[in-house]
């Protein structure tokens, strides 16, 4: 068993409010520098950047978990994350189908711009990718999971966007696999606040839309190798794999 530096949380060029420093050349570099051994590629309510990354990461030692952080129509962000291209490209679909078509204000929000290996723009979307998807966040849950995904609901205790300011608690029935919390959040205290499972396992993350931002926050992975089947094991804390958070 091993322990590997995972930031989870990371936005690209292709989240509106990501700084466009955010390349996935410029993400992987970073992530060496700060010695991460797994990150994972997060964009709003977009999977689009997140293969290239993954592609790129593997030249370099590096693992990405390819993903997205879903708006719900509460507005409440959650983290999703696939194993296969072929469970992305599903989500990606359902995604696309549950997203409003608000026009993107470029000037106000910022760019949205997929990119290939050598950094060309190849795409850019046009409708907003913050909004909130028509679907709520018990049906993208279930979709996560209907695609063998992991579905994490983000940053639960900040003050916008998260389950503690949409909901004020944890949907009894919902099956999260894990909780992203801030920084400085103390688990125990979330517990009864938001009425979540003693057994829980919760992560911490960056959320970084600036390059300096990669890896500033990490949760240590205990396990046997950096794989998606060791990744779910270790958030479910089976055969003594398990998450420390900093």
């Amino acid at each position: 068993m091993k322990t590997f530096r995972a930031d989870l949380h990371i936005h690209t060029v292709l989240s509106p409010c990501g700084d466009l420093e955010m390349s996935p050349i410029n993400i992987i570099q970073k992530a060496k520098e700060k010695k991460l051994d797994i990150i994972g590629i997060t964009d709003h309510n977009s999977t689009r950047n997140s293969l290239l990354t993954r592609r790129l990461a593997e030249k370099e030692g590096i693992t990405v978990f390819c993903g997205a952080e879903v708006t719900t129509k509460e507005e409440v962000h959650c983290l999703a994350f696939f194993e296969t291209d072929e469970a992305i490209e599903e989500f990606q679909q359902f995604l696309e189908k549950q997203l409003p078509p608000v026009k993107n204000d470029v000037n106000r929000f910022g760019e949205q711009i997929v990119l290939d290996e050598d950094e060309n723009i190849i795409d850019e979307i046009p409708y907003l990718l913050i909004s909130g998807l028509h679907a709520g966040i018990d049906k993208v849950e279930e979709m996560v999971h209907k695609l063998n995904g992991i579905f994490i609901p983000a940053h639960i205790d900040r003050a916008y966007y998260s389950i503690q300011s949409q909901l004020g608690f944890v949907p009894p029935n919902l099956k999260a696999d894990a909780f992203e919390i801030s920084r400085n959040a103390k688990p125990e205290e979330l517990l009864k606040e938001l009425m979540i499972k003693e057994d829980a396992t919760f992560i911490k993350n960056s959320d970084a839309h600036y390059i300096e931002d990669v890896g500033r926050t990490y949760s240590e992975f205990y396990m046997e190798e950096p794989s998606f089947k060791e990744f779910r094991m270790a958030l479910a804390g089976i055969n003594e794999r398990s998450v420390k958070i900093q």
